[in-house]
C-alpha cells in the first residue's frame, strides 16, 4: 500500500508531508512526496481510494490511499483499559478479547494493553493464560488484522492499598508476592508488560528491586508519601498509574508521588483526559511538569464504552453509567466511559497541543511498556497501523492496519464531556504551512 497526500506525523513529533510505503504488516519506505509516487503503481490516478462511503466496511487496498485532506497518525496503544462494548478483559474469553479487539481498532487504537483488577490467583491465572491463547492466535491468523494487536497485559491490582482502592474489590488485595507474578507470568507466556502496586505495601520495594528486569513497575492506588515513591522509583518502578487519581494530592510541603515522579526523569505518567477524572487546568499543569515525552494518555475505560447509560459490572462491582461518568454506588469514579480517541481529543480541547496529544497517545505508551521497536511511530520496520484524521475537525477518516482499510465507524463510543470533545479549531503549534 502507499499512503500519499497526508501530514504524516513523523518520528521528529511533527507532522510533515510525506509519502508512506507498506508491504503486508510492515512499513518498507518513507518518501518525500512528489511523482514518482504515481510510477509505483503505474497508474496511481485510476487505483486510489480513500475508504469512502461506497466502499465495504472493511476493504483490502493493494494500492494506493489518496490521504489528501488528511494527518496520518501511528495507530493509538492504550495501556490501561478495562473494557468497552459490553465486555470486559476479565472475563477472560475469546469473544471477549475479539469484541475489545475489534471495537478498540474502530476507534483508532490498534495495540492494546489491557488491565486486570484485583481478583483472586486463580482467577488471574485464567485470564492471563487465555490471553496468551488468544495472542498466538492472532500471530497466525488473518483475522487479527480486524481487532487491535494483543501487546501485554496491565497488572492493575493485586497489590494496592485498601484505603485507595478506587473501584477496586478489596476482599482480594494481596501483598506484593514475586513468586505470584512470576506463576501469572508464566501462565501469560510472558505478556505481563506492567505492573501496577502500592509502594507502602509490605515487600513492595523487595519485590521491585528483585523483579525489575522482568517486569515494568508502575506505582499506583496508594498512600505513598514523597520518600516512599522515591524509594519504588530507585529500586527500578518507572511509571505512575492514573497521576492524580487515587493517591495523596501534591502539594508544598508533601509533594508525595506526583513530587517524586517528577524528579525521576525515567518515570512515565498515565492521565486519564476524559473531562471527568482531571480538570483542564490539572491537565495542562502536567504536560509542563513532566514534559510531552513523559505523559502517557489512557482510556481506563469499563464495559460501558461505545454503551448506553445505565447499570455494568467492573471486578465484580456494580457501576452505574449516566453521561461521561461511570460510578460507584458511593459516588466513586469507576473508570472511563471514553475511548482512548476521545481522550485525545479531549486534551487538545483543554489546551494541548495536538503533536503534544498525538505523542502521548503513541510513541510514549509503547516505550512506557517496552514495545516501541514494532509499536507507536511511523518508521521503517514497524508495524503498518494508521489513524487516519480529517484536518479539519481531527474526526477520524479511516483505520488502517496490516494492508487493510477500516472505515470509520458511525459514533458508537461515548465522547468526552461536549464542552471537551472536538474544538472548532483545534490548538496546534507546529504546523507546517499549508
Amino acid at each position: 500500500m502507499i499512503i500519499k497526500n497526508g501530514l504524516v506525523f513523523t518520528e521528529n513529533n511533527t507532522f510533515a508531508p510525506m509519502t508512506v510505503h507498506t508491504s503486508g504488516s510492515l512499513i518498507t519506505a518513507l518518501t518525500a512526496p512528489d511523482a514518482s509516487d504515481t510510477n509505483t503503481t503505474k497508474n496511481a490516478s485510476d487505483t486510489a481510494t480513500s475508504c469512502s462511503a461506497n466502499t465495504p466496511d472493511l476493504a483490502e487496498d493493494t494500492s494506493v490511499f489518496d490521504a489528501a485532506g488528511c494527518y496520518v497518525l501511528p495507530g493509538l496503544t492504550d495501556i490501561h483499559f478495562h473494557g468497552c462494548d459490553g465486555y470486559d478483559f476479565c472475563d477472560g474469553t475469546p469473544d471477549a478479547f475479539d469484541a475489545i479487539g475489534s471495537f478498540a481498532l474502530s476507534h483508532g487504537v490498534t495495540s492494546i494493553c489491557p488491565a486486570t483488577m484485583t481478583l483472586p490467583e486463580a482467577d488471574l491465572s485464567g485470564i492471563c493464560e487465555n490471553a496468551a491463547h488468544y495472542r498466538k492466535a492472532q500471530l497466525c491468523c488473518k483475522t487479527a488484522q480486524q481487532t487491535a494487536d494483543l501487546i501485554g497485559i496491565h497488572m492493575e491490582g493485586p497489590f494496592i492499598s485498601a484505603h485507595k482502592k478506587g473501584a477496586q474489590n478489596d476482599a482480594h488485595i494481596l501483598q506484593p508476592d514475586a513468586s505470584l507474578l512470576r506463576r501469572l507470568q508464566k501462565k501469560a507466556d510472558g505478556l505481563i508488560r506492567l505492573v501496577s502496586l502500592a509502594p507502602e505495601l509490605s515487600g513492595a520495594i523487595s519485590c521491585i528491586e528483585e523483579c525489575c528486569e522482568e517486569f515494568r513497575f508502575s506505582v499506583a492506588h496508594t498512600e505513598a508519601d514523597y520518600d516512599t515513591a522515591m524509594a519504588a522509583f530507585s529500586a527500578g518502578a518507572d511509571h505512575v498509574t492514573h497521576l492524580f487519581n487515587a493517591m495523596p494530592p501534591f502539594t508544598h510541603r508533601s509533594p508525595g508521588v506526583i513530587g517524586a515522579a517528577f524528579d525521576t526523569p525515567s518515570c512515565f505518567a498515565e492521565l486519564i483526559c476524559d473531562g471527568v477524572h482531571i480538570a483542564p487546568s490539572a491537565i495542562r499543569a502536567a504536560f509542563r511538569l513532566f514534559g510531552e515525552e513523559r505523559i502517557v494518555l489512557i482510556s481506563d475505560s469499563m464495559e460501558a464504552a461505545g454503551k448506553p447509560d445505565g447499570h455494568y459490572r467492573l471486578g465484580g462491582l456494580t457501576v452505574f453509567v449516566s453521561g461521561s461518568r461511570a460510578v460507584l454506588s458511593d459516588g466513586t469514579l469507576a473508570g472511563s466511559v471514553t475511548p482512548l480517541y476521545g481522550c485525545m481529543l479531549t486534551a487538545v480541547s483543554m489546551g494541548i497541543p495536538l503533536e503534544s496529544a498525538v505523542r502521548a497517545a503513541t510513541i510514549n505508551p509503547c516505550r512506557s511498556i517496552g514495545m516501541d521497536k514494532l509499536y507507536g511511530s511511523i518508521s521503517v520496520g514497524k508495524k503498518a497501523h494508521f489513524l487516519i484524521l480529517n484536518q479539519q475537525d481531527l474526526s477520524i477518516t479511516s483505520v488502517i492496519k496490516d494492508g487493510l482499510c477500516l472505515k470509520a465507524p458511525h459514533p458508537k463510543g461515548k465522547p468526552a464531556d461536549s464542552r471537551h470533545s472536538l474544538p472548532p479549531q483545534p490548538y496546534c503549534s507546529r504546523h507546517p504551512a499549508q
